[in-house]
């Protein structure tokens, strides 16, 4: 055992050289040496004087150990400082952990979690462990989230020494690449080749083969390699369940969190999409190669049964695996070791993954021997059509045989669960086809059926297999109405609470179902228009809520296409139709359609959907700034509305408060906001009791009634206290009302503490153009500039250009009237010259130089 080691609480140090490759080849071999040798005197004098003890070296790194935390840092800190002036630049790692010591050295994972986290920092930075970061006082370190460190399991916090930038950690984080549960076995020489297409400069790289090949999970594992290399993300877009080409950019734009254009929202940023099973919607090839002339940065890579015949597409056709990976890959799942049977077998499956994976499940009923004896029965006998691809009749056999094994009534199930898109939960499997628990349970231990996150789901491949059998069996149609009637039904208990306090779980519920809920339009579309026109109208406030817009407007067309819709299933589908094309800008086919709605509606004694869409003819003639008919049509909407529920009547009651706000009638405004308030409270509505009181809040404001206006904001304050981040948008107004307020009052030391710290609340780093919290980026800013020292406001006033260049001017004037005081005060204080001046320097700033200022002023 070595004597010299610190034993008990150890802090461990390593380091290594960035970019030393690179800096060989510029430096020479003689120069670099030099350096090198510099570099390691000054490593070694700096530890050495905190008592730090050297483990080990290799090469340009180093592992040190001290008996304390602060000696490591400052060990760290005087390294930093000593290398800053020269061309090494060290990137350095700091772990506390209880290692065990042996004659070797240290033993533990302490050592290896060390060095995961030293490898994630960059030249000149000191990371360190939540371990490390909690040991010191005194010394300034930054909180830079949580991460994932490759073979670490789950996040862990990393810190960094000093406050100094530095590019994103070289961590697994910047992704949502799915972590597999299993190994990844073999496969190493196709991992180096797919690697190399990217690094070599192929932006476009398609891996194709049959289903069940493995391209999946090679394209995962060459994406979570790459994340390191794409600063603005690494992200998996899973297609399978798509049947609509139109969708798959809306899919993409969704994951990413691109809702102005995708093209616009990755630019020139770093990125890497994994586009995940591409074949059944290969028509939009043209569209995603057209993205990589416009995104210079921007690489796919993709998976796929047929290329996308694109210009630069490069193929890589993915093999099957090689035969020691298969035989290494049975027995990994099997729990088996290698044998002539089990090298026999893998080779009869065609070394295909998939069909590995299901042969090795069966091995806890049958030996290899007798897998084999079936096989040898039925391989040969199970083939597709001639122009099938070999291995997908291989393929096909190998399920098939899977589906043989089973009981009728496991046959049964396994058939009808296929009429699921994106799974289903216990409930729907219940509902639709009669499962029982056992069933599923075991066609999951037989690997035909997956359970996660309290989803039941089959593999793509074998989900196409179930639904051909279930197209040969009597019970097809039978299981596709009871599939589309379910979701009818769902959708009807959901729509009378959606807009309630459970929005939030029932949209998460809209999600976890959208393959299912269109699956379910697209048959009632087929058999019964009018449910189908049911299912659209209940369908039409997610699509909304999901951004969806494009997708819901294709969907009513088409269906308003069908000549057989009866009045009221057309009033209805032209009422969402007007409202999708208003939140579009078409109101001129906005108010085609809503016209048209109230026609039929008021034929039809569509008493809901005449409300509804008055309702929303008030708003397009109050964005046409036609205020006098927006309150026409707001009036009549609520005296349609007495009649129905409660919460069609508030909303109309509010909304008529609000034309009424708009047209300058405050004092009618305000007795219906009161009303509505109320109203409100009474029923518990917390968030529309809120958002009704900053209205009154913003008539006192107007009013000059800053007592009245500073007591109205601090209650709505206190109703939206207990809301989660779902409605911030709704009520981020509500903290820049108190502002003002405080502001009027003559309280601005309070006025400055609340706008500064809602401001560095609202900005981060990863805020983006189209956020609904970016308006008030404006206002927020211009609470500090009048509440805070004249010196800042040049810099407000080039904020002030910033934001509005980054949101739509008329809707930013028009929600925040406080704009017009932050003009008038700069223009007197800078004069109109500086203050165009100011202006034009912020409309030419980027979003980050945006972000940086914003966070500049809300520390000043």
């Amino acid at each position: 055992m070595r004597k010299d080691l610190p034993t008990g609480t150890v802090t461990f140090l390593f380091t290594d050289v960035e970019g030393s490759t690179k800096l060989l080849h510029e430096l020479g071999a003689e120069e670099y040496a030099q350096a090198l040798s510099q570099h390691r005197r000054i490593v070694r004098e700096a530890c050495a004087a905190e008592g730090g003890v050297e483990v080990d070296t290799q090469g340009d790194a180093f592992f040190f150990a001290f008996a304390s935390a602060p000696g490591a840092v400052a060990a760290a800190e005087a390294i930093t400082h000593a290398l800053a002036p020269g061309r090494i630049h060290l990137r350095i790692g700091l772990h506390t952990g209880a290692p065990v010591v042996t004659e070797e050295g240290y033993v533990g994972n302490d050592v290896h979690f060390a060095a995961r986290v030293a490898a994630s920092g960059h030249g000149g930075q000191v990371v360190l462990s939540r371990a490390t970061s909690a040991l010191l006082h005194g010394h300034s370190h930054t909180d830079l989230g949580e991460h994932r460190l490759k073979d670490i399991e789950g996040a862990v916090s990393i810190f960094q020494l000093g406050g100094t930038s530095f590019p994103p950690l070289k961590t697994i984080s910047n992704t949502n690449l799915p972590r597999p549960a299993s190994s990844f076995v073999g496969r190493s020489a196709e991992l180096a080749d797919v690697l190399a297409l990217i690094e070599d400069g192929s932006r476009l790289v398609t891996l194709t083969g049959p289903g069940g090949s493995g391209k999946t999970r090679l394209a995962l594992e060459a994406g979570a390699k790459l994340v390191p290399s794409y600063k603005a993300g690494t992200f998996w877009v899973g297609l399978a369940s798509l049947r609509d080409a139109f969708l798959v950019t809306a899919t993409i734009s969704q994951t990413i969190g691109a809702a102005n254009g995708l093209a616009d929202h990755i630019g020139e940023r770093e990125m890497l999409l994994l586009l995940d099973n591409l074949e059944q919607v290969i028509e939009v090839a043209p569209e995603l190669a057209a993205l990589l002339p416009a995104c210079p940065n921007l690489t796919l890579l993709v998976t796929s049964r047929e290329l996308l015949r694109v210009h630069g597409e490069v193929e890589y056709e993915v093999p099957p695996l090689a035969s020691p990976e298969a035989v290494s890959l049975f027995c990994a799942r099997s729990q088996l070791e290698p044998s002539e049977e089990i090298a026999e077998l893998c080779a009869r499956l065609d070394d295909l993954p998939l069909a590995l994976e299901l042969a090795a499940a069966r091995t806890k009923a049958l030996s290899p021997r007798q897998i084999l004896e079936r096989l040898s029965d039925r391989l040969d006998l199970l083939r597709g059509g001639r122009d099938a691809d070999p291995r997908q009749q291989t393929l096909r056999a190998t399920i098939e045989w899977s589906y043989n094994l089973l009981s009728d009534e496991e046959q049964r199930l396994f058939r009808a669960l296929s009429v699921f898109r994106g799974g289903c939960t216990l409930e729907a499997a219940e509902a639709v086809c009669d499962a029982d628990l056992d069933t599923l349970q075991s066609l999951v231990e037989k690997s035909l059926l997956r359970f996660t996150r309290e989803r039941y789901w089959t593999l793509e491949t074998i989900r196409e297999f179930a639904r051909e059998r279930l197209g040969e069996a009597t019970e097809n149609d039978r299981v596709a109405r009871r599939h589309a009637r379910h979701y009818l039904m769902r959708l009807e208990e959901i729509d009378p609470v959606i807009r309630g306090p459970r929005t939030r779980e029932f949209l998460a519920w809209y999600a976890a179902e959208e393959d299912n809920l269109r699956a379910t339009l697209e048959r009632l579309a087929a058999i019964s228009p009018d449910e189908a026109a049911r299912v659209a109208y209940l369908l039409s406030l997610y699509w909304v809520a999901r951004g969806a817009l494009d997708e819901g407007r294709e969907r009513l067309q088409g269906l308003l296409a069908i000549p057989s819709l009866d009045g009221l299933s057309r009033a209805s589908l032209l009422q969402r139709l007007s409202d999708i094309e208003e939140r579009l800008g078409n109101l001129d086919a906005a108010q085609t359609a809503g016209e048209e709605a109230v026609a039929l509606a008021t034929t039809t004694n569509a008493q809901a959907v005449l409300v509804d869409t008055l309702w929303g003819l008030a708003w397009i003639a109050e964005r046409r700034e036609d205020s006098d008919d927006a309150i026409r049509l707001g009036s009549r909407a609520l005296e349609e509305a007495t009649s129905l529920d409660d919460t069609r009547r508030l909303r109309c009651q509010s909304d008529l408060g609000a034309f009424l706000r708009s047209a300058g009638r405050d004092a009618e405004a305000r007795a219906i906001f009161r009303e509505s308030a109320e109203a409100y409270r009474q029923r518990g509505d917390a968030v529309n009791e809120a958002i009704v009181l900053s209205n009154l809040g913003s008539i006192d404001l107007t009013a000059g009634d800053y007592e009245s206006a500073h007591d109205t904001y601090t209650l709505a304050l206190e109703r939206s206290r207990h809301l989660d981040d779902q409605f911030a948008a709704s009520l981020a107004h509500l903290r820049p009302g108190l502002g003002q307020a405080l502001l009027g009052l003559g309280r601005r030391d309070e006025a400055r503490v609340l706008f500064a710290s809602e401001l560095s609340r609202t900005i981060s780093d990863d805020l983006t153009v189209d956020s609904a919290l970016k308006p008030h980026l404006g206002v927020l800013l211009s609470g500090v500039a009048l509440a805070s020292r004249p010196e800042i406001y040049p810099q407000a006033a080039r904020l002030r250009g910033a934001v509005v260049k980054l949101c739509d001017e008329g809707d930013f004037l028009h929600h925040e009237p406080f704009w017009n005081t932050l003009d008038q005060v700069l223009i007197d204080v800078l004069g109109q010259e500086t203050w165009q001046e100011e202006q034009a320097a912020g409309a030419a700033m980027t979003l980050d130089e945006t972000i940086a200022l914003a966070r500049s002023l809300a520390a000043a």
